[in-house]
């Protein structure tokens, strides 16, 4: 069954789960947390400077690729040193458990579900957490997985299961036939270790459970544990991938909350210093 038949597609079912998430983690109007969204970045320059430097880490993303291409000299292939730890394990699970309904809802949690957990913990926290300790604790988060991933991405390449075993379908070609000209753009075919998807999945489930919203907490849990059974499911990663993965999201979502934990009382201080520089001055202009 085809679910995706291009990037448009892709984008228009990303919206609508972005809406409807805004709305079940808030039990609010999408609408409002987009208002919130919005005044955050125009009245908060602290906000937006996070957010765009957010953003610019996952532009570094896709430089990452560029660089690669061109790194023409180095070889490196680790891969056969992966499989001879775990042998099979991907193709035994991926063979035990295919199904083309269960094909088409993984490759929709792997390709939709995914980058939209990010976008709507971005606009709960923003909404929901005056301190915006939970916004700053994803940002940092974020930017410290892309910080540790990338290096790895670059030096110790990892081919994606399904194009070194044989043996293995990569499934996600089932449910989205143009994904190697239109997704993989983002994503390089060498780029295993450690697994994103793991490390960012499982950063958000523990930003969401310690942000006491229960109901996110529940989703975005239940959620890494689908996007890291659908790594395994589709062809895409290895068992060891996924280790990797879960160990930087654990540290990332630690540091991001401390650095957050920090961030906050700086900010509220700097605030309350310029509050009374700017009293004192009023004071003495009216004298």
């Amino acid at each position: 069954m085809m679910l995706f038949d291009s990037m448009t597609t892709v984008t228009i079912y990303t919206a609508f789960t972005v809406v409807f998430l805004l709305w079940y983690g808030t039990l609010s109007n999408p609408l409002r947390v987009g208002g919130a969204f919005l005044k955050e970045l125009i009245t908060s320059r602290a906000y937006l400077l996070h957010f765009a430097a957010l953003l610019m880490i996952l532009f570094f993303n896709k430089v990452e690729l560029m660089i690669e291409e061109n790194m023409t000299s180095y070889q490196a292939n680790f891969t056969p040193f992966f499989q001879s730890i775990e042998g099979h394990f991907v193709g035994s699970l991926q063979q035990l458990f295919e199904n083309s309904i269960l094909t088409t809802i993984l490759a929709f949690i792997y390709v939709v579900v995914f980058q939209a957990l990010l976008i709507v913990s971005i606009g709960i926290y923003t909404f929901e957490d005056k301190t915006k300790k939970m916004f700053y604790a994803v940002c940092y988060a974020i930017m410290i997985n892309y910080i540790v991933a990338i290096p790895f991405y670059l030096f110790f390449p990892v081919l994606e299961v399904w194009h070194f075993d044989s043996s293995v379908k990569f499934l996600m070609l089932d449910v989205f036939p143009s994904f190697e000209t239109e997704y993989r753009a983002l994503s390089g075919i060498d780029n295993c270790f450690p697994s994103l998807h793991t490390s960012l999945s499982v950063t958000l489930a523990v930003l969401a459970v310690r942000s006491g919203n229960k109901r996110w907490g529940w989703f975005c849990s239940i959620c890494a544990a689908l996007v890291i059974f659908s790594i395994f499911y589709l062809g895409i990663h290895w068992l060891i991938d996924m280790l990797g993965g879960l160990l930087l999201g654990l540290f990332a979502s630690t540091a991001g909350l401390r650095l957050s934990e920090k961030t906050v009382p700086w900010m509220r201080a700097r605030k309350q210093r310029l509050a009374a520089a700017k009293y004192s001055y009023v004071r003495e202009d009216a004298k």
